[in-house]
């Protein structure tokens, strides 16, 4: 039988979806031209020509425009599609770091500045910690079940939280340090680093 093709989001979603678009565009235009603090619920509403109540309805913590997407699903799905008998790490390594290249090829100056804000603000930094622990319990659920584990094994969330973590720390140090380098290779080092250690002079 032939794979029914993907259903199209109905008017609904893609209103809503056409929402926090305008919502993260203006949101990202502020902060650049003017800084994080000067990107209130107000001139975000206004720039995106929305109420400040749609703003808080779609986002209801602030920081949570620059930092949440719908793209956790898709990467838990693209975990669970990698070859069942592959090294967690190096099925992490492949997940992340394609991720990481696709925002750079569809958004490489708000991939630029929500790294730049996530050193430079600690709120943002502090919210993206919470989000990506929402990101690490779906990868830590994939890799659970293809090791027949529960999701919430010890080794298995903090495997899964150490990897996050170091990733989440190479790219602020990446933005701490002018942007200039490649983040892709420098989160590829890092998992290498996890892999085998610091290595000794």
């Amino acid at each position: 039988m032939a794979a029914e093709p993907p259903t199209r989001p109905g008017l609904r979603e893609r209103k809503k979806a056409k929402t926090r678009a305008a919502i993260r565009k203006a949101t990202y235009r502020l902060a650049a031209e003017h800084g994080w603090e000067a990107a209130t619920t107000d001139r975000i509403a206004a720039a995106a020509e929305v109420s400040p109540s749609t703003v808080t309805r779609y986002f209801p913590v602030r920081e949570d425009i620059l930092l949440t997407d719908e793209n956790d699903a898709l990467l838990e799905a693209r975990l669970r599609a990698r070859p069942a008998d592959e090294e967690p790490l190096e099925s992490l390594r492949a997940v992340l770091l394609e991720a990481v290249r696709t925002a750079f090829a569809e958004e490489p100056e708000e991939t630029r500045l929500r790294a730049r804000l996530m050193a430079e603000i600690p709120a943002v930094r502090a919210r993206f910690t919470d989000t990506t622990a929402e990101t690490g319990r779906r990868l830590a659920r994939a890799l659970a079940d293809r090791a027949g584990r529960s999701p919430g094994d010890l080794e298995v969330r903090v495997f899964t939280a150490a990897v996050l973590g170091a990733l989440r720390e190479t790219t602020v140090h990446w933005a701490e340090h002018g942007r200039a380098d490649d983040l892709v290779a420098l989160l590829d080092r890092t998992v290498d680093t996890l892999k085998a250690g610091p290595a000794l002079p």
